[in-house]
């Protein structure tokens, strides 16, 4: 496992126009802490944290319609290449990339550079993008989060978008360009699909839980074996889906997702999107995800455990046993 301490303190045009409302009160709140603690799936306290940095409903919004134009963007490009002959080449570290998650960020970054110039952009594929060393505001993109499911035709990847705002994200968007489905998290209000609200489900017993992870063999060392005292434990484990799988948990299909080893442009946009649908998502120790992109940032490592119950969250961290 990477260190974490240098970083850390994861439609189709029918869809465009869809607008979102939320009862931010702004009297008698003042000012607020902005230290980031143990994460909270209530709503009260993300409204109360987008006041004290200064969001509001406009604001909000407006960062919505432009990410809806970023992921209808995107989702053309990826379905003009879906189950099409194309080059798979090898990054680094390794893992495939195609010319769909290479021309899909460009055409998102056009679109966000257009409508937020002074805003910065960090992409999977080609880091940081900004004139300057840092942003208040910072779009992370992953064109295609499960690139093997792509190449081999599966359609259960995800366009994946998030909106930073000071290292906290605001705005998270999960799109399926394929099955036309957009989870959209924004902070302060209720996660949506296809504009409709969702929910996490409850389930407070590891035993009657339904678990996704990516594959088992991605998990090494001690976080194998931290991963497998819960695997032990739940009811069903599952596999595949890559974001997918936190899409699900956000409908209340499925009751806690685990991975280990993910990027910030992996699990960043999930975080809205969770907890909007009442759910938490953390690291494995139990802390808020966040992350402070730079023109330096050398993207991290995290573990990260997502939980539609709170009960059952805790519970998941204390079978982890992560130190």
């Amino acid at each position: 496992m990477l260190s974490q301490t240098s970083a850390f303190v994861s439609y189709s045009s029918e869809f465009r126009s869809v607008r979102f409302s939320a009862n931010l009160s702004t009297s008698a709140l003042g000012r607020t802490s902005l230290s980031l603690p143990m994460a909270s799936n209530s709503e009260l306290s993300n409204q109360i944290q987008n006041i004290s940095l200064g969001l509001n409903d406009s604001e909000l919004d407006r960062f919505a319609d432009v990410g809806n134009k970023v992921a209808d963007a995107a989702g053309e490009v990826i379905r003009g290449y879906f189950r099409k002959k194309f080059d798979i080449l090898q990054k680094e570290d390794l893992s495939p990339v195609t010319i769909a998650d290479q021309a899909a960020e460009e055409s998102m970054v056009s679109i966000l550079l257009e409508s937020f110039p002074s805003h910065a952009i960090y992409g999977e594929e080609n880091g940081w993008r900004c004139k300057e060393k840092f942003a208040d505001y910072v779009w992370v993109l992953d064109p295609i989060d499960g690139t093997k499911s792509f190449i081999t035709g599966k359609p259960l990847f995800g366009t994946l978008i998030a909106l930073l705002h000071k290292g906290r994200p605001i705005l998270g968007i999960i799109d399926q360009p394929v099955l036309h489905e957009r989870w959209i998290g924004i902070s302060g209000r209720k996660t949506t699909l296809n504009g409709q609200e969702v929910a996490t489900r409850d389930c407070a017993k590891l035993a009657q839980a339904y678990l996704y992870t990516t594959s088992p063999h991605l998990f090494s060392g001690d976080a194998e074996d931290a991963f497998a005292r819960v695997r032990n434990k739940v009811k069903v484990p599952l596999y595949g889906c890559d974001c997918y799988a936190y899409a699900l948990l956000a409908s209340g299909y499925v009751d806690l997702v685990i991975e280990s080893g993910l990027k910030p442009y992996d699990f960043l946009s999930l975080v809205p999107v969770i907890e909007g649908a009442g759910g938490v998502i953390t690291d494995w120790k139990g802390q808020q995800l966040y992350w402070e992109a730079s023109s330096d940032s050398h993207a991290p490592s995290f573990n990260v455990v997502a939980a539609g119950d709170e009960e059952l969250h805790q519970q998941a961290l204390d079978s982890l046993q992560w130190q």
